[in-house]
């Protein structure tokens, strides 16, 4: 008889996102003449650079030669690849990286689910709330939250983020082993200024946490004095994992390439005390369940750094946030507290009235056609909030606003 994990059993029905494409799918069918515009997935709307297609139809004929063919790529990505995200993403910032210490992925997504593998189960986890659904989760699967009172994990510290602190989170109230942030955040939009990452950083060195560092989102800071590496910080590298992802950069949500920064510096330990070095075990961990990420999309994440590359990516970047701006500024004209916007592309809107993050969904979806995300699809401290993204078409964003003033 072959026994399940059980801790699968304790996950809520349905994903955030796979529940809300269920209602709007559900809204269609009964209004099949509306069209709906959705403000609420974050997925990119821009198509590739022409940079990272030349690449990627450049490496499509290299494999169709003999001379030029590749098979098993490594595990831990290119070299090709690895020196360029050290050369740009962080020698140009002033950290210093061995090759070594970067491992390419299909997307932060996995990485940041799967890092897990590389713990104990009894680890203690501490996460901002509002958080990203995944980092919660994926340790329900692994045994680590407790059991769900249906908002709260038993064994899951929350750090409140909201709007009495700016939505910038204090430090936990009890110890953590392993504490998860996530800036530019996802979903508040708001980020965190170097002194505040410098104070998670002391506080992880003088109580042996490794935080998890979700900088997905670092291509969209716009003001010069906040950090895009948490190695930024000095001792970070003895403390921080950090996930970066191409998708949101480079519009790669559908090629999927990333990468996860796992410093030889940064250790656990066992059980009687013994320091392990955490990059050794992902490093294996990856060797044996992972078999690297293809060639053509390695080469097209490359191109990205080149000369063009980086203009053409920043093109895109300066379009969304652009949309950002836009959005923000007329969800502020109709009178709603808004947040975010300025550093990431997510604008963190508070429902009026009082309204439940749910309710707002509704009433924006039936009488509005718009979709945004329900804050409290992101944790306790979501309710009363909703997500817009800035990724959509900027004619279709335009329109959605036009419709909301009309709503409110």
């Amino acid at each position: 008889m072959a026994l399940i994990n059980e801790h699968f059993l304790k996950l809520q029905n349905g994903y955030l996102f796979s529940e809300i494409a269920k209602r709007v799918n559900a809204f269609r069918v009964t209004h099949p003449k509306e069209r709906v515009i959705s403000l609420g997935i974050g997925d990119v709307t821009l198509p590739l650079a022409p940079a990272v297609c030349e690449a990627m139809h450049r490496a499509v004929d290299e494999l169709g030669r003999r001379e030029t063919f590749r098979g098993y790529g490594p595990e831990q990505g290119y070299p090709f690849l690895v020196d360029a995200i050290i050369r740009h993403d962080y020698a140009s910032r002033g950290v210093s990286l061995d090759p070594g210490e970067v491992f390419v992925s299909d997307g932060s997504k996995s990485d940041t689910g799967n890092i897990g593998d590389i713990l104990r189960h009894d680890n203690s986890i501490g996460v901002t709330d509002p958080v990203y659904p995944v980092y919660i989760d994926s340790n329900v699967m692994a045994g680590r939250t407790g059991f769900s009172d249906g908002g709260r994990w038993s064994d899951v510290v929350y750090i409140p983020c909201t709007e009495e602190n700016g939505f910038v989170p204090d430090l936990p109230s009890r110890r953590v082993d392993i504490l998860y942030l996530c800036y530019p955040n996802n979903p508040t939009g708001v980020s965190l200024s170097r002194d505040e990452l410098k104070k998670w950083v002391n506080y992880a060195l003088a109580n042996d946490v490794i935080i998890m560092y979700d900088a997905a989102y670092e291509a969209y800071i716009c003001n010069p004095e906040i950090p895009h590496s948490i190695y930024e910080i000095k001792g970070a590298k003895k403390v921080a994992i950090e996930f970066r992802s191409f998708s949101k950069t480079a519009g790669f949500t559908g090629v999927r390439c990333g990468y996860t920064v796992v410093p030889k510096e940064l250790n656990g330990f066992t059980l009687d005390g013994r320091r392990v070095s955490l990059n050794e075990l992902w490093s294996r961990r990856q060797a044996t369940k992972f078999n690297g990420t293809s060639y053509v999309t390695q080469r097209g994440a490359e191109a990205v750094y080149s000369a063009t590359g980086r203009e053409q990516i920043g093109a895109s970047v300066d379009y969304y946030m652009t949309n950002a701006r836009m959005m923000r500024a007329c969800l502020q004209e109709c009178g709603l507290k808004v947040y975010g916007g300025e550093d990431a592309p997510y604008v963190w809107v508070k429902t009026p009235d009082g309204m439940s993050s749910w309710r707002f969904f509704e009433r924006l979806l039936y009488e509005a056609f718009i979709v945004g995300t329900p804050g409290v699809g992101f944790g306790p401290s979501g309710e009363g909030y909703l997500r817009f993204t800035a990724f959509g078409e900027r004619e279709e964003m335009l329109e959605a606003m036009s419709r909301l003033r009309r709503y409110i």
